[in-house]
C-alpha cells in the first residue's frame, strides 16, 4: 500500500456533529486487537477480518448508539478497506443452504438516524442487529424502518435457531417526519407507548403462530413505561414464550447470548 492510501480520510456528520477519520488511524487503532465474532458485515484491517461496527467504534471512538452496520460499513470502506456481506432488498429471495453461505442477506438499512434520540426505532433496530452480531447470530433481514416496511422487523440465525424479532422505540412529543418537523404530537408520550407495546405484543404473537419454530422477540428501548407494561403481562408473554430484550441508551442490549 502507498503512503498516499494510508493518508485517506473521511469526513462525516453524525448527531450534528463533524468527524474525520483517517485509514492510518483505523490501522494504528486495531493493531493487535482480537476481533469479536464476525456477523453479517466484516471488513478487513491489518490482514484481520472485524465487524464493522467494532472496527468503527475503536478507531472512532464514537459510542455504538451513535451509528449502525451500514454506516460503519459504509465510512470504512470509503477509506478503501476491504469488507465483506452483501445488502440485499426485502423483496429479494433469500437464499438457503451453500447459497446463503456465500451471500449475506439483510434488507438495505434506511439513510443514517443518528441526528435522531437514541430510542427511535430505526437506533433502536441498529443497536439490536449489533448486538446479535457481537454474539455469533447471522442477521437475514431487516425491515427499512424509513419506509415502515411491513414484515419481521429483524430475522436471525445462529446453529439451528432462528430469531424473529419485533422493534419498537420510544415515542417522541413532536414528529419526526421532515415536513411537520418541531410540530407537537397530539398523543402523550406514555399513551402512544401502550399502544405500541401492545402492537408488538401483537405481533411477537402472530409469529409464535406462524412459526412456532422461531425465537419470538420483542426489543424495547430502556423506559420506566415500557417496563411497567411488561411486568402486567410478563407472566402471559411467559406463557406464550415471548421474550422482551431491553435496550440501554448507551447501545447495550440485554437479550442475545
Amino acid at each position: 500500500m502507498s503512503v498516499d492510501d494510508r493518508d485517506v480520510v473521511v469526513r462525516f456528520v453524525l448527531d450534528g456533529r463533524s468527524y474525520e477519520l483517517a485509514r492510518s488511524e483505523v490501522e494504528s487503532r486495531l493493531a493487535g486487537v482480537q476481533p469479536r465474532p464476525l456477523g453479517t458485515h466484516a471488513v478487513r484491517v491489518n490482514e484481520t477480518w472485524y465487524p464493522v461496527r467494532q472496527a468503527f467504534e475503536l478507531a472512532s471512538g464514537l459510542p455504538p448508539v451513535l451509528f449502525n452496520s451500514h454506516t460503519a460499513r459504509r465510512h470504512l470502506e470509503r477509506l478503501g478497506f476491504e469488507v465483506r456481506g452483501e445488502i440485499q432488498h426485502r423483496d429479494e429471495p433469500v437464499r438457503s443452504g451453500a447459497d446463503r453461505s456465500s451471500r449475506d442477506a439483510v434488507t438495505e438499512a434506511p439513510a443514517d438516524a443518528a441526528s435522531t434520540p437514541w430510542h427511535t426505532e430505526a437506533n433502536v433496530q441498529a443497536a439490536v442487529v449489533a448486538a446479535l452480531e457481537a454474539h455469533g447470530w447471522r442477521v437475514l433481514s431487516q425491515a427499512n424502518t424509513a419506509t415502515k416496511e411491513h414484515g419481521i422487523d429483524v430475522v436471525a440465525s445462529r446453529d439451528d435457531q432462528v430469531a424473529g424479532i419485533e422493534v419498537k422505540g420510544f415515542p417522541t412529543t413532536t414528529y419526526a417526519d421532515p415536513r411537520r418537523r418541531g410540530e407537537s404530537k397530539p398523543t402523550r408520550p406514555s399513551t402512544q407507548a401502550g399502544h405500541w407495546y401492545s402492537q408488538a405484543v401483537l405481533a411477537a404473537m402472530r409469529l409464535r403462530t406462524r412459526h412456532p419454530e422461531y425465537l419470538s422477540v420483542i426489543a424495547l428501548p430502556e423506559f420506566s413505561r415500557y417496563r411497567t407494561l411488561f411486568e402486567e403481562t410478563r407472566s402471559s408473554l411467559d406463557a406464550a414464550g415471548i421474550q422482551i430484550w431491553w435496550v440501554q441508551s448507551t447501545g447495550a442490549v440485554d437479550g442475545p447470548a
